[in-house]
């Protein structure tokens, strides 16, 4: 009951004697519903980006199309599919079906530059995948997850530090039938660039090879390869999962026209008007991926046509094949 002739107290004393923040009352009602919407928003918009980047993007591929003017004046183009990083698993169709597709671009040479597998049961599919590509002219090199099967890793780690070590500390014997891979392509007429040297009739031209395996798992040997190119080819083309600058210099040095990479999966992950966060090898962010130079040679790097099963997501990165068209100098 109230005293009479007793003075209410002024509102900042009850503020001060609750102990809450100045202010803390407007919450009440309607404020508190705005307050809890912001969370909720935010969460929305998050579960909508990553059903994006996992459901939309991931299966959004496109091609890219790219003239390399490496060849001696007067020679007739030659079309080159690169494709890499498919990471497969049984059950990819729309990957499969797409990348069978592609042999209506009646590509004079396939590339594969590795990690193809992501499950001991893909190589049947993969195969199902590349179809009457087979039939055509081809050589591959190895990646590291065609040897070893995926297992979850932070992807924020990455922006600091690359894949490698996982490999290294934990990882020796191989568990994906990668072998079993090779001799499948190679039963197709595929050759099999794994730290070796390789000559292809491809249309009219003499193409030579040098190929190495994957760097990111320490089982590059360049000294096999190494030298100058024979000047009698055509044109001369380095094979190569992991871009590796070491490495990338030393087929410049040896006189490569273009270099193939995968690997980097173009960022997988990249920020408008920045681009790339990480590339997960020695490659700098503005050559993760497309057609660049490296020293006297050209080098393509795809950004891929999958992710790792324990990744399976990408965002302004879209998984994709490329389609290099060599033409005169």
């Amino acid at each position: 009951m109230p005293v009479p002739g007793a003075v209410p107290p002024h509102p900042a004393a009850l503020e001060a004697a609750s102990g809450l923040p100045r202010g803390a009352h407007l919450w009440k009602h309607g404020g508190v519903r705005k307050f809890h919407a912001v969370p909720l928003a935010l969460l929305g918009a998050g579960a909508a980006t990553f059903g994006y980047a996992s459901v939309i993007e991931r299966n959004w591929f496109r091609l890219r199309r790219v003239d390399v003017p490496v060849l001696p004046p007067g020679r007739p183009p030659v079309k080159i599919l690169h494709i890499s990083d498919a990471h497969l698993t049984p059950g990819r169709s729309r990957l499969i079906h797409w990348v069978r597709s592609l042999n209506a671009l009646e590509p004079d040479l396939v590339v594969n530059t590795g990690d193809t597998l992501s499950h001991r049961d893909a190589i049947g599919p993969f195969l199902d995948a590349l179809g009457p590509l087979l039939d055509r002219p081809g050589v591959f090199v190895y990646g590291s997850n065609d040897l070893y099967s995926p297992r979850f890793k932070n992807p924020l780690r990455y922006i600091w530090r690359t894949s490698k070590s996982d490999y290294s500390r934990r990882r020796r014997e191989p568990d994906l039938p990668y072998r079993e891979l090779g001799s499948s392509l190679q039963a197709a007429g595929w050759l099999d660039l794994n730290n070796r040297i390789g000559r292809l009739k491809v249309g009219d031209l003499d193409v030579e090879f040098g190929g190495i395996d994957d760097s990111h798992i320490d089982r590059d040997r360049y000294d096999k390869i190494a030298g100058p190119v024979d000047p009698q080819a055509d044109v001369h083309l380095g094979v190569m999962h992991a871009p590796e600058p070491r490495n990338l210099d030393r087929f410049a040095a040896d006189g490569y026209d273009l270099l193939l990479a995968g690997h980097t999966h173009g960022g997988q992950v990249c920020v408008p008007f920045y681009g790339a966060l990480a590339t997960n090898c020695g490659i700098d962010r503005p050559r993760v991926k497309g057609l660049h130079r490296h020293r006297g040679s050209w080098l393509n790097v795809s950004a891929g046509l999958g992710t790792s099963p324990t990744a399976p997501f990408r965002f302004c990165c879209p998984p994709e094949a490329t389609l290099l068209t060599l033409v005169p100098r």
